[in-house]
């Protein structure tokens, strides 16, 4: 039965913001783990490529064909139509622009409030479908600088979330204080070498939208921050694993 705004919160169901790369899939992959139903929701914002929405896709189907466990825990997928807000977004992530850093030390990748907009609008999703817990991949040790990534704003989103709602709306950032390394060893713990596999080959982190070559930690273009990050954190890993 499709929940309506009057049915009580679900507990044992989550919705992650789920957008087709590393952390979102982890946490995808972390929620399965945990709760009893698990919904998706992705954002088409005018991004300057659409290869993570094809990634989505990719990545669901791949976890309910290896995970049959979380395959019945895996509920509806939605994607939203953002795209309006993307033109307001003065980023690299929207335009063909450079990637570095503004004048206020920001990176040109910056989506201007871009976590709370997504997590507004996935409030709103969630509390139709009768959910209460909102999971995301945001990180405040491999952040990028992104404001809208730290603990103290999603506190405040989920207490402002909350009060918008009228009911309790939680926010669970299993990433907040992992290194890209601690979220692959998670990942790892989650799955075993057969989901670090499904995220290397099927998740796309890439600014660039880079799939022309498989890397040993997946598709990118090997240059940009998202692709430094996610090497590095495969390397940092691999090393710890082994030694």
């Amino acid at each position: 039965m499709t929940r309506t705004a009057s049915n009580p919160a679900d507990k044992t169901a989550a919705l992650v913001l789920f957008s087709g790369g590393q952390d979102s899939a982890t946490c995808l992959a972390w929620a399965l783990s945990r709760f009893d139903r698990v919904e998706t929701v992705g954002f088409d914002y005018g991004q300057r490529h659409h290869v993570e929405m094809d990634a989505r896709q990719a990545v669901r189907a791949a976890m309910a064909e290896q995970f049959p466990d979380w395959a019945n825990k895996l509920g509806e997928d939605r994607v939203v139509d953002l795209s309006g807000y993307g033109d307001l977004a003065e980023s690299a992530l929207t335009r063909e622009a450079e990637i570095g850093f503004r004048d206020d030390g920001l990176p040109t990748t910056f989506v201007p409030a871009r976590n709370l907009v997504f997590l507004t609008v996935a409030s709103a999703l969630a509390m139709r479908r009768g959910l209460s817990v909102l999971i995301g991949g945001m990180c405040q040790t491999d952040y990028s600088g992104y404001p809208d990534c730290r603990e103290d704003t999603l506190n405040a989103q989920a207490q402002a979330l909350s009060l918008g709602l009228g009911r309790p709306m939680r926010i669970e950032t299993p990433l907040m204080h992992l290194t890209k390394g601690e979220t692959w060893a998670l990942a790892h713990n989650l799955g075993g070498e057969a989901l670090v596999a499904l995220i290397r080959d099927h998740t796309h982190t890439c600014y660039l939208g880079d799939r022309g070559a498989l890397h040993e930690w997946g598709y990118g273009c090997g240059r940009c921050p998202a692709c430094e990050l996610r090497k590095n954190g495969w390397r940092d890993w691999r090393a710890g694993a082994a030694a």
